[in-house]
């Protein structure tokens, strides 16, 4: 396999780094409409299968096209030829395929003296849309025959499976979700359902959804799809008649993740608008999309648009379900073959213009997501009667009353929420009984999203659903919220290991992963400290007051020391995002409260012990989450501080309004508890849970298969 030079190609002083960044620029300053990797990579076997660059000055030479579009060409030299000049325009022409295109105006931009086999990168200027279409002709052909492709495609991941407890799984899941498959002969494919899966018999049971097709000849490579992935496997025939297959259970199966966000068919009637950057001739285009995901959008484009990958559309104009529009900028990313109906996909990674078109485009993308489900925002009330019915206030101990004072705040905030989607995500799964489930997450820290507040309505509602529909669908939009967020590297969240569900989805998922760093699961207690009730001991001598800077970095090196690198980082205990300064600043400037202050205890100067506070805004989370303070030894004698330092954060915190907050506690020391007067409820065993974001479209495959049940009796799937 050939592949782009230019892509591992070293920059140079006369480039900079200021093209890596996103618009090309001539050497007038002039700001181009392009990604600086735009374009078609080509990879042609033979000469007579490329296409040439042919400068006319100084002196004819032709070099062989690595890259191309209509801005920009990259080329491999002749050996021996003499490098472009830089500080005039170039003449050139491009042949290939039987055509000849030019002549064009362009500048350099890149080249190596020093290397001979150095590509150079030519900056294409003025080129007119008649010779953009004729680029784009020739890198059509040479797309057909498998010479090009884009420059900017991502490959899939791949990745074989041999557990037999992991096919098992991932099947049952297919069979239970009823996901649609493929089947693959060559030459042909036909659509498949798995329509039962025989546990015992370790059988699969296949329904061929074309009923005039013939299964055609054994061995079968078949492709079915779980949440954001597809599965191959190849298998032979143990039975055919008519519609249906039997086969065995694969003993190996190929994972392929196509993307970091899923994409979902695109709302019906949703259309975009743009404007051709580079040819205004060209007029408003409005296009029919076919897909979108948090980060991307897909249009039907036929040829004349012009698109190519790499060309920047600074404003895409995407109507909302109220017919406001959403203005949104992208980059194209991908165009297919053209359809024998000449409309081409056009795939665009888009962002949106301002804070608004973001809030409005996650609820867009959100409801074609998960359907099934909304924004808090629309059922504050019904919500809150979620939180009595399912239970969720008898947690810990509690009564619905205890949490009567915070109720305010988290009708406000969960209006308030949909506005803030760098923020807050609260998702609630409607029915005819009202809000059936609830999840939400929040940013508190700098990479590291809090999923918190899972409840659930007991019973079930009228309308069916497939077995755990309704605890999927509230992980997946909660979850792939966090994922669209760009700063976004850990979820954590306080897990009950004593709760089957917690146990089953979350804690065995990142125990299976500790090993690596990217999870953790953390024993942890969470005590509850009233702001009224102080210990009543005396100081004994130590003296309390903020953290000094050194201190705050002799703080930081401790913490680095005794805990994993996860917890550091998402938990902004590294030395520079320690005061949480920027995620404080975020906060602030949306109207919510957030803090973290750091108290250390000195005797005779010498720091013995801190505590690092915590403070979110009030009704973030009905049991104090945010309002957090962790304590940390210092010096061997560190523990005998502890008391002292629970009393002044009872101070701090009554200062800013809060009756209680929660320590948690990472050791296992009860010298101090009674003490300090802490409790806790009995029998609880809460974890600290931490999932790197890498792991994320893993663990939302893992949430869709252990969230399926049962799988149903086989004459109901026949029925």
């Amino acid at each position: 396999m050939t592949h782009d030079t230019t892509a591992s190609t070293p920059l140079s002083p006369q480039w900079g780094k200021k093209h890596m960044r996103g618009d090309m620029e001539t050497s007038a300053g002039t700001s181009l409409p392009v990604s600086s990797y735009s374009g078609y990579s080509l990879h042609a076997r033979t000469p007579e299968d490329g296409i040439n660059l042919i400068l006319s000055q100084p002196g004819l030479s032709c070099s062989r096209v690595t890259r191309l579009s209509p801005t920009t060409v990259w080329a491999l030299p002749e050996a021996g030829a003499e490098l472009p000049p830089r500080d005039r325009p170039l003449r050139l022409l491009l042949e290939g395929h039987g055509s000849t295109i030019g002549p064009l105006l362009g500048e350099t931009l890149w080249s190596d003296p020093r290397r001979s086999d150095a590509p150079i990168g030519i900056q294409l200027l003025g080129v007119s849309r008649e010779q953009g279409q004729q680029i784009l002709s020739l890198l059509d052909a040479a797309t057909r025959q498998g010479h090009a492709q884009p420059a900017v495609s991502p490959l899939p991941v791949e990745e074989s499976l041999v557990e037999p407890e992991r096919i098992r799984s991932i099947l049952k899941s297919v069979c239970v979700m009823q996901h649609q498959g493929t089947l693959r002969q060559l030459g042909r494919t036909l659509r498949v359902s798995l329509e039962y899966f025989d546990v015992e018999g370790s059988l699969l049971h296949w329904r061929r959804e074309e009923p005039d097709a013939e299964w055609g000849a054994a061995p079968y490579d078949i492709e079915v799809v779980g949440y954001n992935s597809a599965y191959r496997m190849r298998v032979p025939a143990l039975e055919t008649r008519g519609e249906r297959m039997v086969t065995p259970l694969p003993r190996r199966l190929w994972q392929v993740r196509h993307r970091w966000h899923r994409r979902v068919p695109a709302p019906t009637g949703l259309r975009a608008r743009f404007h051709h950057p580079l040819w205004a001739e060209l007029g408003v285009r409005e296009r029919e999309a076919v897909d979108l995901s948090f980060s991307g959008l897909c249009l039907l484009s036929p040829a004349e648009d012009l698109v190519f990958p790499g060309l920047l559309l600074r404003s895409i104009e995407v109507c909302g379900e109220d017919g406001e529009p959403i203005l949104l900028r992208g980059e194209v990313r991908y165009v297919s073959d053209k359809s024998p109906d000449g409309q081409r996909v056009c795939g665009i990674q888009v962002s949106p213009c301002s804070p608004q078109d973001e809030a409005r485009w996650v609820e867009l993308v959100s409801r074609a997501l998960c359907p099934t489900t909304r924004g808090g925002e629309q059922y504050p009330e019904q919500l809150w009667e979620l939180l009595v019915d399912s239970g969720y206030f008898n947690l810990a101990g509690r009564t619905s009353e205890h949490f009567e004072e915070l109720r305010a705040h988290f009708l406000e905030l969960s209006q308030r929420a949909a506005r803030l989607p760098r923020l807050f995500c609260q998702t609630v799964w409607p029915s005819e009984r009202g809000v059936e489930a609830t999840l939400s997450s929040v940013r508190p820290y700098r990479h590291g999203w809090l999923v918190h507040q899972l409840a659930k309505r007991p019973g079930k509602p009228e309308a069916p659903q497939v077995p755990g529909q309704i605890l999927r669908d509230i992980h997946v939009r909660t979850l792939e919220h966090a994922q669209a967020d760009p700063d976004f590297r850990w979820l954590v969240a306080y897990a009950e290991s004593t709760v089957p569900l917690m146990e089953r989805v979350h804690l065995a998922f990142a125990r299976a992963h500790a090993a690596k760093g990217e999870a953790l699961v953390m024993p942890v207690r969470l005590m509850q400290v009233s702001c009224d009730e102080e210990s009543g001991l005396p100081a004994d001598g130590l003296q309390l007051g903020p953290a000094r800077f050194e201190e705050k970095s002799l703080l930081a090196e401790h913490i680095a020391l005794h805990r994993p690198a996860c917890y550091v980082d998402a938990l902004d205990f590294s030395r520079e995002r320690l005061e949480l300064r920027e995620v404080r600043e975020t906060w602030n400037a949306a109207g919510l409260e957030r803090e973290r202050h750091v108290l250390v205890a000195r005797r005779d100067d010498v720091p013995l012990a801190a505590i690092v506070l915590e403070l979110g805004h009030p009704g973030t989370n009905l049991f104090r989450l945010l309002d957090t303070a962790r304590l940390f030894p210092l010096a061997p004698e560190g523990r005998e501080a502890y008391v002292a330092l629970l009393d002044e954060a009872r101070r701090w915190y009554a200062q800013w309004g809060r009756s209680s907050f929660v320590l948690v506690r990472e050791d296992e020391d009860d010298s101090y508890a009674a003490a300090a007067r802490l409790r806790d409820e009995p029998g609880a065993q809460p974890c600290l849970w931490l999932l790197s974001a890498r792991l994320l479209p893993e663990f939302l495959e893992h949430v869709s298969e252990a969230t399926v049940g049962r799988l149903p009796p086989r004459q109901q799937r026949t029925a």
